[in-house]
């Protein structure tokens, strides 16, 4: 009953994992947010469990395990309800500033035309509305809730895993733990699918779904404003995870204590009287244990801190997890950025091809380590091959970088015709100078011709038909000064898709993705094996420990923020609410971002190829001559490690001990 449970809390915690990571973007767009202040509120699920993971650590198994999972649990699903409550207290989304009208009574009329002799008031949004929608911009801030909430998940999941295997290991049948232990990294693997199908469902749905007519939107998910149903992914997900918290309550502490209860009964006075005698003898010792313990575990830290070995593997780790975790938690971004797909096209992919291939990888990894009886240091060459495998993927990842977008207003001149050095302040072109249009409006028109024109006033056009996805424009000036041969100068709503070289590169990106995400798993078995073959047998606990704590200081909760910053400055174009202040990107330099988001990660993983390198040779001269073949019982600990490799989503971590949110 306990495996039950525990199945179940595993699933809910690793589908809250995925959907948080998969929800980035539209949290951006939703509360007008940039990608370094979406990277913090993804650190909140870090930073959360960094404030009781040393209470849990070491009062959790002093007191009923089973109760601690659930109240963790429960927490966990309450995070999660949190997260989707500012969507009932903000309001209607407005994709656009111009209309600050219910979108059920949403016109055309913000979709204003090239009129020479038009006012700018009737392009511009007027004083009297700017003046009623910066009131209501308050609920931006809102933003803050789902920061607070993900800071809630992050507490609920520090006692599910580590009082989860203790209380397994504990009570289950001798030879039987491993089974078990395998048992839920494969069930727990449910959870980053479900995750995935959810993202990708809700996405589809529009953020109003039930409030508004869908028939007045005109956008589609492929536009850079649109926001799926994201907070529906995080209610389904947090209901789940208050299900799955029931059955911890009425399970025992110790599911044999009615047998030893009956054996205990006839002789139970004289363990009274010996009781008794034992219970002045520890209140005597009680402070002295307690100064003992302090002193004993700095000795304990220095000594592991003071080991070559561990601080080597300690770098280097942080330096391929930082990685991790910053490339996955923007690779829905980059998916939707780079090759033009939507949020939903994008979950649905990744989640299929990435989920399939770590597991693949996981079990290859633990296979070939166990038939070929790799020595300590054979582990090392071992996990440095499927590094080195990794990073020569990363690099492939360069030649899959499309073109920036041809824009209008910002990679080109107005007219078309030329390139712009700088997107900053691009001035109007003689086709459209006269329209007196708002530079900071954002209503794309993809011309004939195949360039993206901000607006349809900028893109020089006199007339409209049709009503909202299907409106299009005609006797558009722009599009005619390209030299378009066609004389029908027109647009319809949307931004122009990618053309059909960037499409071949998007399905050698896929391939790419796969083969990487299978040589990285691969490798997940050995991070742990190396952690613990390192120090002293009773030190393990506190080297993982410590490890596990200054990844996610550094990496969990940093990487994020920093990939974040790096890709805001790969922004062309910036919403503007209400209030005139700078909201969520409305496109990127695609160029840009993919030589960023890539580089980043080289960067990072460079150095740690250089520290196995290191590590190798100096595991070659401390253990030179030794025998340092795993013992026959290295099964369990090998499976141990495949537990370990799936952090606390039950995705894929390449690191020791490192349980940052992520999933290959």
């Amino acid at each position: 009953m306990f495996l039950a449970a525990l199945s179940l809390c595993y699933i809910a915690k690793a589908q809250g994992g995925v959907i948080m990571k998969s929800s980035i973007t539209q949290i951006e767009r939703r509360f007008d947010i940039s990608s370094s202040l979406a990277g913090l509120i993804d650190a909140g699920f870090e930073i959360g469990n960094l404030l009781v993971i040393v209470f849990v650590s070491y009062f959790g198994s002093k007191l009923h395990r089973p109760k601690m999972i659930g109240i963790g649990c429960l927490t966990m699903g309450i995070g999660g309800i949190l997260i989707a409550l500012p969507h009932f207290f903000m309001g209607r989304y407005r994709y656009s500033r111009e209309t600050y009208t219910d979108p059920s009574e949403n016109s055309t009329s913000s979709l204003a035309t090239c009129l020479s002799n038009q006012t700018l008031s009737f392009n511009r949004t007027s004083p009297e509305i700017v003046g009623k929608g910066c009131g209501k911009e308050t609920g931006s801030y809102m933003w803050v809730y789902v920061l607070l909430g993900n800071m809630l998940r992050g507490i609920g999941e520090t006692p599910i895993g580590p009082l989860g295997m203790s209380y397994i290991d504990d009570f289950a049948k001798e030879g039987r733990s491993s089974v078990y232990i395998g048992f839920l990294g494969g069930i727990g693997m449910i959870g980053p699918i479900l995750g995935f199908i959810m993202g990708s469902l809700f996405a589809k749905l529009y953020v109003d779904i039930g409030y508004v007519d869908l028939s007045t939107i005109r956008i589609t998910p492929k536009d850079s404003r649109w926001v799926g149903a994201w907070w529906l992914s995080f209610l389904v997900s947090g209901l789940f995870s208050v299900i799955a918290s029931i059955p911890f309550f009425f399970l025992p502490k110790n599911p044999y204590a009615q047998q030893k209860e009956r054996r205990i009964l006839t002789s139970s006075h004289v363990l009274k009287t010996n009781e008794e005698r034992n219970k002045t003898a520890s209140l005597l010792n009680h402070k002295s244990n307690i100064a003992d313990n302090v002193t004993g575990f700095f000795q304990s830290l220095k000594s592991i801190l003071t080991n070559p070995l561990y601080v080597i593997f300690l770098v280097l780790t942080l330096l391929q997890i930082s990685s991790f975790v910053g490339s996955f938690t923007y690779v829905f971004k980059y998916v939707e950025q780079q090759y033009g797909h939507s949020a939903s096209q994008s979950n649905f992919l990744l989640g299929t091809i990435t989920i399939p291939a770590i597991g693949g990888g996981m079990f290859a990894g633990g296979y070939i380590i166990r038939k070929f009886k790799f020595t300590l240091v054979g582990i090392a060459k071992f996990s440095f091959f499927t590094s080195a495998m990794s990073f020569l993927f990363y690099m492939l990842y360069f030649a899959t970088i499309c073109e920036s977008k041809s824009v209008a207003g910002l990679t080109l001149t107005y007219d078309g015709n030329n390139p712009v050095t700088s997107h900053i302040d691009v001035p109007l072109s003689y086709c459209n100078s006269d329209c007196n249009c708002d530079k900071s409006q954002w209503e794309p028109v993809c011309g004939n011709n195949g360039i993206t024109y901000i607006s349809p006033c900028l893109a020089g056009c006199k007339s409209s038909t049709g009503s909202k996805k299907s409106m299009v424009f005609y006797n558009c000036s722009c599009v005619e000064e390209t030299g378009f041969h066609n004389r029908n100068y027109s647009g319809h709503l949307g931004e122009c898709p990618r053309d059909d070289a960037c499409k071949k590169k998007f399905y050698i990106y896929i391939a790419v993705q796969v083969l990487n995400a299978f040589c990285s798993a691969l490798g997940s078995t050995t991070y742990i094996l190396l952690a613990v073959k390192n120090v002293q047998p009773e030190l393990k606990s506190l080297a993982l420990g410590f490890h596990s704590l200054f990844i996610r200081t550094l990496g969990g909760m940093l990487a994020p923020i920093y990939f974040g910053v790096l890709i805001d400055r790969t922004c062309m174009k910036w919403s503007m609410n209400s209030c005139g202040k700078q909201g969520s990107c409305r496109i990127y330099n695609s160029t840009l971002f993919g030589k960023l988001y890539f580089g980043m990660t080289i960067i990072l993983r460079f150095p740690a190829l250089i520290l196995y390198i290191i590590l190798i040779w100096a595991m070659k001269k401390k253990y030179e001559g030794k025998d340092t073949k795993p013992p026959e019982n290295e099964k369990n600990v090998t499976d141990e490690a495949n537990m370990e490799s799936l952090n606390n989503n039950g995705c894929f971590v390449p690191s020791a001990g490192a349980d940052s949110e992520t999933c290959a």
